[in-house]
């Protein structure tokens, strides 16, 4: 009793001081501009009648779109809602996934509050485009929770367990779940071909897993597959992508991973505290760091199937493996010989606190917005999501960082181009690339256009309704206006 007391207690504190140093909760920011839309989409197929082009390459790699569309035609909630309880049904996976991890590995329990506390401390894997946490529910989040329970039971060596978390993390998130999925598999490989056939032979278990990863690389290479100038110019700020033109900080930071986790492996050994399981889950994430060197080359060829695999995200799991271990040394190692434990843990709790306070304060934000914000941008969203669905929204490309949210998430409506999420989506299909090209020129100066250069992108785009702020009113035809911005009809 005592302990489930303890585990919920640890828990609910997990989610607070994730949130916390998440920035806070918040609704429809970031990746959710193609989620939100994907889902309303697989409800209502007459929604986005243009840019369903755009959402389809990605959405066909993602079963969740058809089944959160049928959870809410089932169930009585909004979307909202039924984020808010994803992403807090994702941080209770992850601090199990986490305890299950520590747990495995043989940690006490104040080592493994140690390792949820530093598990709390959002931050950015280096050029990555992946931060260890988010502040809005990302199926992201849910399979990297799913993964860390698979590599729980990996350490207790019970593989359909881990096999089927892996499974499902498969639907959440594809390719996160292969990430997991790839260390599963090379672990097994590369801890059993170490067990010869014969006193002399050669266990061939060792030829499948370079087998496995070298003509794939080689079929990648030789493909010719590549992403040409134009396609290329739309990712130009996703230079997490490239890694060969990564700093030499990130390099640095990401190769120090697998540097941590040896060198507490190798103590543990010593010391007599390895666990069954635990040489094989090494094993798996070195394989995963040694695909990530092989892909450099492949990656700076513009190679299409890497690129889009981002193989650098292997570095996520490598981060949460080696605050684990960090977390075992520091309480069960170090501090075993000065009984400080209790002390590096508190310590721990209080930077967690103190940073997360900060983040909030020095934001300006609320602990959650569980909805969209009550703002003008909000409200002339809402007039847009009343008009039919066929219409299409002019808007400033850059106008999901600027007021917050997209066009697609607040009015449920078709755009021209929203820069931010529209780049990241072209990097899965050529023809969307050269879509965002063209627009991303035609629209570059929009805060400075002329009315006939409204007109003409119009004519030229389809476009019918027309948002921009009001500091410069236009004699176009109005049809809405608030304190801050004005709808025109641009037919």
């Amino acid at each position: 009793m005592k302990l489930r007391l303890g585990l919920a207690v640890g828990a609910a504190a997990f989610i607070l001081l994730s949130t916390a140093n998440s920035g806070g909760y918040r609704y429809g920011i970031s990746d959710q501009a193609f989620y939100i839309p994907a889902i309303a989409l697989a409800g209502d197929h007459t929604l986005f009648p243009r840019d369903a082009a755009l959402l389809g390459p990605q959405m066909k790699v993602w079963a969740g779109d058809e089944l959160l569309a049928s959870v809410l035609r089932v169930l009585p909630i909004s979307l909202p809602t039924l984020f808010v309880a994803l992403y807090l049904g994702g941080l209770v996976l992850l601090f199990t996934g986490g305890v299950f991890v520590a747990r495995g590995l043989g940690a006490s329990w104040l080592a493994v509050a140690t390792a949820m506390a530093l598990l709390t401390l959002r931050h950015r894997i280096a050029k990555t485009g992946a931060n260890s946490l988010e502040g809005y529910m990302h199926p992201r989040m849910i399979a990297f929770a799913l993964g860390l329970i698979a590599f729980g039971f990996l350490l207790r060596k019970r593989w359909s367990s881990a096999i089927g978390c892996v499974f499902i993390a498969g639907f959440v998130h594809p390719t996160t779940a292969l990430w997991f999925g790839a260390a599963i598999g090379l672990g097994w490989c590369m801890v059993n071909a170490r067990r010869d056939v014969t006193p002399r032979g050669l266990n061939l278990l060792w030829a499948v897993p370079v087998a496995i990863v070298g003509l794939a690389a080689l079929g990648l290479f030789l493909s010719g597959n590549t992403m040409e100038p134009v396609w290329m110019s739309v990712l130009a700020e996703k230079d997490y992508l490239f890694p060969h033109t990564w700093p030499a900080y990130a390099w640095a930071l990401n190769l120090l991973y697998p540097v941590i986790i040896v060198v507490i492996y190798r103590r543990r050994r010593t010391l007599g505290r390895t666990g069954s399981g635990e040489r094989m889950l090494v094993a798996g994430l070195l394989s995963l760091v040694a695909g990530f060197l092989i892909s450099v080359p492949i990656a700076a060829s513009h190679n299409v199937a890497v690129v889009q695999l981002q193989v650098n995200r292997v570095f996520w799991l490598l981060d949460a493996i080696a605050f684990i271990y960090v977390a075992w040394w520091l309480v069960d190692d170090l501090a075993n010989r000065t009984k400080a434990a209790p002390v590096i843990l508190a310590a721990l709790v209080t930077v967690a606190c103190a940073r997360g306070i900060y983040i909030l304060h020095d934001t300006g934000r609320a602990f959650a917005r569980v909805d969209l914000p009550a703002d003008d941008w909000t409200d002339a969203m809402r007039w847009i999501r009343s008009q039919p669905a066929g219409q299409l929204v002019l808007a400033d490309p850059g106008h999901a960082w600027k007021y917050g949210t997209s066009v697609r998430v607040a009015a449920l409506h078709d755009t021209v181009l929203e820069q931010g999420k529209d780049s990241a989506m072209a990097m899965y299909d050529r023809a969307i690339g050269y879509r965002i090209s063209d627009r991303t020129i035609a629209l570059a100066g929009f805060d400075t256009f002329t009315e006939e250069q409204f007109r003409a992108l119009a004519r030229r785009y389809g476009a019918q309704l027309l948002v921009f702020e009001r500091q410069r009113d236009l004699t176009l035809p109005r049809v809405y206006q608030n304190a801050r911005f004005a709808i025109y009809d641009l037919r």
